[in-house]
């Protein structure tokens, strides 16, 4: 009998070890995919300023490379990548096509998911700048101005400015156990030059 219940407590923790290493690698999953997607995109983001042809990060991309963000003086260092669907966030942050370049007139938006690629806006603030540097070379300057929680229901971000800006978009509250809802993040920067 007690022979019994020491198979049986083994057999359990056996099965308690097997589901906290799932459950682990689970929670790893997203962030490495998102770390290995940057250093493919990296790679693309090379290749394309190199030689002026979009550059897919890998064979079956549907997506390209069309800008680099950097801020925080250079600790953030993110390839972004062209379009806005559920399959290119999860790789990086995407531009919106319906927005307008970085660096040209317009607003510019690219969103990114909270839990990785964008929970540096958790720590942005009023007056820090921004670089994006589009394919050619070509950087542009820009000034945080401001910092907004807005219920994408009920609003919407305006595309036609006259200054050139830039809308970084994410989703809100940054340490919600779910993901989803209407709340959103939004860092807004005017371009210096």
């Amino acid at each position: 009998m007690a022979r019994r219940a020491s198979s049986i407590r083994k057999l359990i923790m056996a099965c308690l070890l097997c589901l906290g290493f799932w459950q682990f690698g689970q929670g790893a999953y997203i962030p490495a995919k998102a770390w290995f997607a940057q250093e493919l995109m990296q790679r693309a983001w090379a290749q394309t300023t190199e030689d002026g042809d979009q550059q897919a990060p890998w064979p079956w991309a549907d997506t390209w490379p069309v800008a680099r963000l950097t801020a925080k003086s250079g600790d953030v260092d993110l390839i972004v990548l062209a379009g806005g669907s559920g399959r290119t966030l999860a790789f990086g942050p995407g531009h919106l096509s319906a927005s307008s370049l970085p660096g040209d007139s317009g607003n510019s938006v690219i969103a990114g998911h909270r839990d990785t690629h964008f929970h540096f806006l958790r720590d942005v603030e009023i007056g820090e700048s921004l670089v994006i540097e589009r394919i050619g070379g070509r950087k542009h300057l820009y000034k945080v101005i401001g910092i907004d929680v807005v219920d994408s229901r009920r609003g919407s971000l305006l595309l036609d400015t006259e200054a050139p800006v830039l809308s970084l978009v994410t989703c809100y509250p940054f340490d919600q156990a779910v993901a989803g809802g209407s709340l959103r993040y939004v860092v807004t920067a005017k371009k210096l030059f």
